[in-house]
């Protein structure tokens, strides 16, 4: 049974989140998971579960997700045309940028050894012409100014290994908050525009995007960069900033061993 790996982006603006959702008495909500897998059926003329690296939220980016599925028989589209197959069956807002074939037991979530993600923000930018447009749907804004540098040294006290349970939602089912950060900056990437890039070896639901309105209030002066230690020695998720909205945040890519 052939197993293939898929390298997906997608802007994430018009989905409900990666995963499939079928609420009650109601149609399927439109998913990543779920367009990909009618994709993937059409080409093959199989049905197919795609399991994807991350989950995504509503109105969250992807420039590199990672997903994998099996097959019962080999297609007999090769596999390096296999990419180009399936995007003719995708709508214009995802596209597989690349198929190849995998071991026999690879799991995108399990496998994966680490995680890179990427949050835009616009700042300073009042309710005029400053506001993005053009890119409002893959960019936060907010009215007040942020200091990246400020933001930038509260970033760097994130790295390491600590419990995060300030940085996700009360009720996170998770057995453990522990996670290990491998690098997390802020960078200026234009007149007031600036990015948080975050990785580590896992995520909690909300993390990135706790930890982005977290050094959003470092860099407007509500907090000092210093109060990150405190925040993440309380374990309460009343210490930390906001959660920013999903629109600023891509999914960048998912590292994997060999």
């Amino acid at each position: 049974m052939p197993r293939y790996k898929l390298i997906v982006a997608y802007d994430g603006t018009g989905f409900h989140g990666w995963q499939k959702q079928h609420p009650p008495d109601h149609p399927p909500l439109r998913t990543v998971q779920g367009v990909l897998e009618q994709a993937v059926m059409e080409t093959l003329s199989e049905p197919v579960s795609v399991l994807g690296a991350s989950r995504t939220d509503a109105g969250v980016h992807a420039r590199a997700q990672v997903a994998a599925f099996s097959t019962t028989a080999r297609p007999r589209i090769a596999t390096e045309r296999l990419a180009g197959a399936i995007n003719a069956h995708l709508p214009d807002d995802v596209r597989v940028r690349r198929v190849t074939i995998a071991d026999a037991g690879f799991s995108p979530i399990s496998d994966a050894i680490a995680k890179g993600y990427r949050y835009r923000i616009a700042h300073a930018c009042g309710h005029g012409a400053a506001r993005p447009l053009f890119d409002r749907h893959i960019t936060y804004w907010t009215p007040y100014r942020l200091d990246p540098d400020r933001m930038n040294e509260a970033a760097r006290r994130l790295i390491g290994r600590h419990d995060f349970t300030s940085f996700t939602r009360v009720h996170h089912n998770r057995q453990s908050t522990v996670r290990t950060i491998h690098d997390c900056s802020v960078t200026t990437t234009g007149p007031r525009r600036c990015r948080l890039d975050v990785s580590g070896d896992g995520f909690l639901y909300n993390m990135v995007r706790i930890i982005a309105g977290t050094l959003a209030n470092v860099g407007r002066g509500k907090t000092e960069p210093e109060a990150v230690a405190d925040i993440l020695a309380a374990t309460d998720r009343r210490a930390a900033g906001p959660t920013l909205p999903p629109e600023g945040l891509f999914l960048m890519w998912v590292r994997y061993g060999k």
